[in-house]
């Protein structure tokens, strides 16, 4: 493609040198560069990508994007001035792959709890009621009924548009993508043009990088924000942050709510282990799905298939098909009848529904024993109130490592244990091992209790000190449980 139509609808300052010349593939990594790429200079948090253009040069590059001219300029290389390189490389992104999200319509999800299990169910609900769709997910990357290893929340921007390409070459009418603070800040969205954003809800969480709550909070508006007239905004006005998202949207804005009226209602009827029977706008169905968090997830999948022009009753019976989301409130009972809950829940709030969603599906004859943890180099002022959480809505709460990272998990389970509430020091024990955390609470469960096994959902690995090691909390405690039942 040339230069000249790469830089379509992009702000350009100052370009010196021939624009009409041929690109093959565009780089922000100057290690990737080969002949005829453009290179696109980003100041990142730990490197500024304008040190690297005179190695990108001499590796192939033709075209360089960047902030700040290099004081030596080549004139067989065209230099390309813009106010934000990061920006412009999500509108280059999207003129390379041909605009794929304005040939498909793409849906965004974004919220602090619900964003996988939102998307992921979208996907399913739309294969249910007969089409191919792209997902973009934390756990997967899926095109129709390809599957692709995910490897962050938000993949990087040139990433998105490659396989929202291939899902407008595969036939595919509509994409579901995950949309993390993070990707946000990183202008990862930078150039998509959504037709519909949703949000979940907002509590504490990546006050590690965002710094504080205020900052997190305009990270995940400023989604809403740059939705154009044609798309639809649809949020959880129960959540006091649904209308602030709201606030200077162009966008059609559409609510979703359990306990306050709104365009999709949804009620909570009959609730126990194996699903629940539930009523949103006055028609009722049944799910296999559970727990309160999970009514809000599927009420806003039916209001998104609703805004996209779907019949209520075919999308209701599409949902009444669905399967539980990996890792997500994955239920499954021993021989023995004791009950095993898998969930991803490693945030205050998430932690908080699990629990209280189980707490009220129990009839409090059952014990609550709970595992988890909190992984670490992340925020740290949710350690002690996980603690408290945990603690407190539990029979027993054994603490102990999620992901340590480069953190010593004693000090990590320290700062868990800081929250407990001396009312309940004798509710909980740590054991920094998590087979052997896992091993204690299959020892102490009799039938009928409820074990919850929390933090890593569907994550098959534990990173201690930069290493991944092969660890899935569901293939544990099958194993554990095969070997300590005979």
């Amino acid at each position: 493609m040339q230069l000249n139509e790469l830089l379509k609808r992009i702000p350009v300052l100052e370009i010196h040198g021939d624009d009409s010349r041929e690109i093959s593939q565009l780089v922000f990594d100057s290690r990737r560069v080969t002949e005829n790429s453009l290179y696109i200079a980003m100041r990142g948090t730990v490197v500024d990508g304008h040190s690297f253009i005179a190695a990108s040069e001499e590796k192939g590059a033709k075209a360089i994007v960047c902030e700040e001219f290099p004081e030596i300029l080549d004139e067989s290389i065209t230099y390309v001035k813009v106010k934000d390189s990061s920006k412009a490389l999500g509108q280059l992104a999207s003129n390379f792959y041909g605009n794929p999200s304005e040939k498909l319509k793409l849906i965004g999800v974004t919220g602090t709890n619900g964003k996988t299990s939102v998307s992921t169910l979208l996907f399913d609900v739309f294969k249910n009621l007969g089409y191919d769709s792209a997902l973009i997910s934390t756990v997967e990357i899926r095109i129709a009924d390809q599957i692709i290893p995910a490897t962050h929340t938000t993949p990087d921007v040139i990433t998105i548009n490659k396989i929202l390409a291939q899902a407008v070459e595969e036939g595919c009418e509509f994409a579901f993508m995950e949309v993390s603070s993070h990707g946000i800040a990183q202008n990862r969205i930078e150039g998509l043009h959504f037709k519909i954003a949703g949000f979940t809800n907002l509590t504490h969480d990546h006050l590690d990088y965002h710094k504080t709550f205020d900052e997190y909070l305009k990270t995940k508006k400023r989604f809403f924000d740059e939705l154009d007239g044609n798309a639809v905004a649809i949020t959880n006005i129960d959540d006091k942050n649904g209308n602030v998202m709201l606030q200077n949207t162009k966008a059609a804005k559409k609510s979703y709510a359990l306990k306050t009226m709104a365009d999709y209602h949804g009620r909570l009827l009959e609730v126990d282990f194996n699903g629940m029977l539930l009523n949103f706008n006055g028609k009722e169905f049944w799910t296999t799905l559970t727990g309160k968090f999970n009514v809000y997830n599927l009420l806003l999948v039916f209001g998104i298939a609703s805004e996209l022009g779907f019949e209520q009753e075919e999308i209701l019976q599409a949902i009444s098909q669905l399967k539980r989301v990996s890792g997500r409130f994955e239920t499954f009972k021993s021989d023995g009848g004791i009950i095993f809950i898998v969930d991803y829940a490693h945030t205050p709030d998430a932690l908080e529904n699990i629990l209280d969603s189980i707490n009220d599906i129990r009839t409090k004859n059952e014990r609550l024993i709970t595992v988890f943890g909190c992984g670490g180099n992340r925020d740290h002022a949710k350690r002690s109130e996980m603690g408290n959480i945990a603690t407190k809505k539990s029979t027993l709460a054994i603490i102990t490592s999620d992901n340590p990272r480069t953190e010593d998990p004693a000090a990590i389970i320290k700062e868990i244990e800081a929250g407990v509430e001396p009312q309940n020091f004798s509710k909980y024990t740590s054991i920094p091992d998590r087979k052997e955390a896992i091993k204690m609470a299959i020892k102490f469960a009799e039938p009928k209790d409820i074990v919850l096994v929390a933090g890593k959902g569907h994550e098959n690995y534990q990173e201690i000190n930069g290493v991944k090691h092969h660890f899935d909390d569901k293939e544990t405690i099958n194993e554990l449980w095969k070997l300590m039942s005979k």
